[in-house]
């Protein structure tokens, strides 16, 4: 994480109108209303509360990050969410998936905090980034699929599918 906590203080110059571009894309597809409870994993700066109006909590293993962010944070990673199952309504990894340790067990973490829907983005020149789909394909339910300039952007819900319902 050195890289982001050297560049923290010229992060949103940096890549702040790109990451507000995908999260305006998000909130288009996601509707969200002052109640609503919702996880920004990778959350940097705190970008998400210029688009979402919501009881945003954000966690990244940046401590430099996490100082501008302007919602309730905490320093952790993906792969180790610190709360309970279904605690929120809407779960955003934008731009940060590559930078899991454990790609699936990232995501893992991130279906059992979220309830409901889930906006992931996968950075098209990422060299994981046929991984980290296949990986999204087979954890979550994709509603639709949206290319973006740098990234892919995922729109999912819980994958209602369990094997052990088929006859």
């Amino acid at each position: 994480m050195n890289y982001y906590d050297e560049t923290a203080r010229g992060y949103n110059e940096l890549h702040g109108e790109e990451q507000l571009k995908k999260l305006k894309i998000i909130a288009n597809e996601i509707k969200v209303n002052k109640d609503t409870k919702l996880l920004d994993v990778g959350c940097g700066t705190g970008l998400s509360a210029k688009v979402f109006y919501c009881n945003i909590t954000g966690i990244d293993p940046s401590k430099e990050l996490l100082k501008q962010c302007p919602f309730k944070t905490i320093k952790a990673k993906a792969e180790s969410l610190p709360f309970k199952g279904n605690e929120f309504d809407v779960v955003i990894a934008v731009t940060s998936i590559h930078n899991f340790d454990d790609i699936e067990a990232g995501l893992k973490e991130i279906k059992r905090v979220g309830k409901d829907w889930f906006a992931l983005t996968v950075l098209k020149k990422a060299g994981n980034a046929d991984e980290i789909l296949e990986k999204i394909k087979q954890i979550f339910k994709i509603k639709q699929q949206i290319k973006e300039g740098k990234d892919r952007i995922l729109i999912c819900t819980q994958n209602l599918y369990t094997p052990s319902a088929d006859p």
